[in-house]
């Protein structure tokens, strides 16, 4: 991956990555170019439009906080905003994402400044062995977009397809409530 002169990221790199649902038998892999705006700077790939978002993101974009779980977009692992939208990148192709806004973790810190919620979950350790942590976040960045201030039964809602196999449910609704207290605990 390289910057141009505009600032646009450009992706060359396509055979270090392997998305087994694009390359199906009788399936042509068909690059075509795709582009989208990903943590705030216009992304263009030369790719496949058919492949996961998750994969590009991971292998050619270089991006491994989005985490890959279950594949089938149950547990919440992969989750990044799309628009407002907490999506599930392992389901997500790249022709999904045309024209759209992408936000994965690494989008969210302002420079070296934490955003409100990756500080809360760093201040009541809503987290433990770490590997939901970022779609959990990424899931409850989307509900604080929609609703800033939840009660706490609407956080448990909004964060009940995100799993935490290491059990730190609890700590993680405290870090979501005491965001959703903090100015703009979205933005």
């Amino acid at each position: 991956m390289r910057e141009d002169k505009t600032g646009e990221r450009i992706s060359f790199r396509l055979e270090a990555s392997v998305d087994a649902a694009s390359h199906l038998p009788g399936r042509a892999s068909l690059k075509t170019t795709v582009r989208f705006r990903l943590n705030g700077k216009p992304t263009v790939l030369h790719t496949d439009d058919e492949r996961h978002l998750l994969w590009v993101l991971r292998t050619d974009l270089d991006l491994t906080g989005t985490k890959y779980g279950c594949g089938a977009g149950y547990c919440g692992a992969c989750t990044v905003l799309i628009g407002r939208e907490a999506v599930r990148s392992c389901r997500t192709t790249l022709k999904q994402v045309e024209g759209k806004d992408v936000v994965t973790i690494e989008g969210l810190a302002s420079g070296d400044k934490l955003h409100p919620l990756q500080s809360a979950f760093m201040e009541h350790g809503g987290f433990q062995c770490g590997y939901c942590t970022s779609g959990m976040i990424m899931s409850a960045c989307a509900l604080l977009l929609a609703n800033p201030h939840p009660a706490r039964e609407a956080v448990v809602q909004g964060l009940e397809r995100n799993l935490c196999r290491c059990g730190a449910h609890q700590r993680i609704l405290v870090a979501v409530q005491a965001a959703s207290e903090r100015k703009s605990p979205a933005s």
